[in-house]
């Protein structure tokens, strides 16, 4: 898959998944602008692929708005930005159900609109890809506003389909299992805490960052012209189980 002559917008690519995106669709081609709330990272993917870096705290509207405008022009879209504050329901707080929501829903939402209302203008098609989970499918406990948020994703991502479809703009969405991060490789190489996961995965393994990423390029590359409104499961048949 080649992107030559195409410029891509990867959120939450300081680190993990959208870290290994960003650095694929730069190695196959892509000019790649990443957003990240840490400067740092962002000065170091420069360095590795010379993406260019805006820093944007995205659970701020406005910022995440004028953020998305200064990475403009684009032909490709990653919404791969997303926290999680893991709470039992009982206990869960209003303020870090909506930074979750902003940070995981919402900025996806304003960065996807400014993003298409540019390509809809200059009469231009795109593809998006949103990151999603199986928590989208599945009540993991402690996850309310997590399992939240993703299902408002994979939601959004069919609304957007259907209405930006029509504009030859398709948008997909990817719902990565456990995927080993160099946070979460802490956690869940655990056999106590991922014993169980891995159990029940029916290829025996958990999911690297570039699992991830080489289908979210397949699904912005024109070979997956007729994919469009769904969510594809990354999870090496967990849910199949």
């Amino acid at each position: 898959m080649s992107f030559e002559g195409r410029t891509a917008i990867v959120t939450g690519a300081g680190k993990g998944i959208g870290r290994r995106t960003a650095e694929l669709l730069a190695e196959r081609g892509a000019r790649v602008v990443a957003l990240s709330r840490s400067a740092e990272d962002l000065a170091a993917l420069e360095q590795a692929v010379g993406a260019r870096g805006i820093a944007v705290d995205l659970a701020d509207a406005a910022a995440t708005r004028a953020a998305a405008g200064e990475a403009l022009p684009a032909d490709l879209l990653v919404n791969c930005a997303g926290i999680n504050i893991l709470e039992p329901f009982l206990e869960m707080n209003d303020e870090s159900f909506d930074r979750v929501q902003a940070v995981n829903v919402r900025a996806a939402a304003i960065v996807s609109q400014v993003f298409a209302r540019d390509l809809v203008r200059r009469g231009q098609p795109g593809a998006i890809v949103n990151v999603s989970s199986i928590s989208s499918f599945l009540g993991f406990r402690d996850h309310a506003a997590y399992c939240a948020s993703k299902g408002a994703m994979d939601g959004l991502t069919r609304v957007m389909a259907n209405e930006l479809g029509p504009h030859g703009i398709r948008v997909n969405s990817v719902a990565p299992g456990i995927t080993l991060t160099d946070l979460a490789r802490v956690a869940w190489e655990a056999p106590e805490k991922g014993g169980p996961m891995l159990a029940r995965t029916p290829v025996g393994r958990f999911a690297e960052t570039a699992d991830v990423a080489e289908v979210i390029l397949f699904l912005l590359s024109d070979a997956a012209a007729m994919i469009a409104g769904t969510t594809l499961p990354i999870d090496g048949g967990f849910l199949a189980v």
